[in-house]
């Protein structure tokens, strides 16, 4: 029953994150440098949200996709759209922790 509400209201399709990290997306978390201390995904690359424009050159040259994440899913959403914006293929993961448990 609730797979169904979401399917009726959600407009996005479904992310499988584990697949783009085995295909070589990179994990970008966009929490401050503390917050990231205190426990991330393993392998993940920490890139504070306040600095994500400037570092959106660097991160295109890559030519992966990029998944953020942060500790809700807010400042995940808002870098996703700053590296968007910057010709990125991108996915707002959300929450770290939650998002730990999908790849």
């Amino acid at each position: 029953m609730l797979n169904m509400f979401k399917n009726m209201f959600s407009s996005a399709p479904e992310v499988n994150y584990a697949e783009l990290v085995k295909n070589g997306a990179i994990i970008v978390d966009v929490r401050t440098a503390g917050e990231f201390k205190s426990g991330h995904i393993k392998g993940s690359t920490n890139i504070p949200l306040d600095i994500i424009k400037n570092m959106s050159a660097e991160l295109k040259q890559k030519n992966k996709v990029i998944i953020t994440c942060c500790r809700s899913g807010n400042r995940s959403g808002m870098a996703k759209s700053i590296l968007q914006e910057s010709g990125i293929e991108c996915y707002n993961g959300g929450a770290w922790n939650v998002l730990d448990h999908q790849i």
